[in-house]
């Protein structure tokens, strides 16, 4: 279990389930030739015969009186389409305690956009009906996300928000938010739009360090070598590759930690300018 102390904040990534994308499963340019032009890929992120490793995590932050849960993976006993159909049955809530999380410890659970794999833990099945996982958490969802994905047709999407959207305002624990808004003196949501109309970054600065929760803007570090690379997950490809190369610039060769939503350990580092592009350096 993965975790980093950013001042005050104490960062840790608990994974659900890793995902191996194979040759131009994820980016269609990503051939093996092209990932070997960037040697840093290797071995963490990578391998020799061009599958991409990613995974699903969600991860607990911890900062002064708040303790906070951002993005909450799949889920268990949701059967959804990109998981062939079957449901998960695995032992997060046990991870999530084994990192001395209480299901009514959480303050706060805060989702970077609504997709399959980013909301699954916020509810859980009991005696058939769907409960929050978190009874005492408030959850914070995007304005702008929600009246997107509210009135999309998608029968998956619509499935996702009748299980693990919904409910969570049945309960009265939703709360819509701006896309800039503020959770606690250390922590504050920022734009980062493309992937989804609404979708955001998670801002970590204390004591003069500073730390970004991606969320889905990149889904593996072969993009900083290539910003343009999109996935078909992209709502707007054009404006996701253009947030990302924005934000690397950023961020590169600046005193912040980048961790990455859906990178494999170590999950988080640096980013570098190299050449044109850059290079994530762990």
């Amino acid at each position: 279990m993965l975790n980093w102390q950013v001042g005050s904040v104490k960062i840790t990534s608990v994974v659900e389930m890793l995902v191996p994308f194979p040759n131009g499963g994820l980016f269609p340019e990503a051939t093996p030739e092209m990932l070997k032009a960037s040697p840093w890929l290797f071995p963490h992120f990578a391998k020799e015969d061009g599958v991409l490793i990613a995974s699903v995590h969600a991860l607990l932050v911890e900062a002064p009186g708040l303790r906070l849960v951002v993005d909450t993976c799949i889920g268990n006993d949701k059967p959804r389409n990109m998981l062939g159909g079957n449901p998960l049955a695995t032992p997060f809530l046990q991870h999530l305690a084994d990192a001395g999380w209480s299901r009514d410890s959480v303050d706060v659970v805060a989702c970077t956009h609504l997709h399959v794999d980013h909301v699954g833990w916020n509810t859980t099945l009991v005696d058939g009906k769907w409960v929050p996982t978190f009874p005492k958490a408030r959850y914070l969802i995007g304005k702008r996300e929600f009246e997107h994905w509210d009135n999309e047709g998608d029968e998956e999407q619509q499935a996702i928000m009748g299980d693990s959207v919904r409910p969570i305002f049945d309960a009265g624990l939703a709360e819509l938010v701006e896309m800039d808004h503020r959770i606690s003196p250390e922590v504050r949501l920022t734009p980062t739009t493309g992937h989804t109309p609404g979708h955001v970054s998670v801002m970590i600065e204390s004591e003069g360090r500073s730390a970004v929760i991606t969320g889905d803007i990149t889904h593996h570090p072969s993009q900083m070598a290539h910003p343009e690379w999109a996935t078909s997950f992209d709502s707007d490809t054009q404006a996701a590759a253009a947030t990302r190369a924005k934000l690397f610039a950023e961020w590169a060769d600046q005193p912040i930690l980048v961790i990455g939503t859906h990178y494999a350990a170590p999950t988080a580092g640096r980013v570098k300018r190299d050449g044109a592009a850059y290079r994530f350096e762990v």
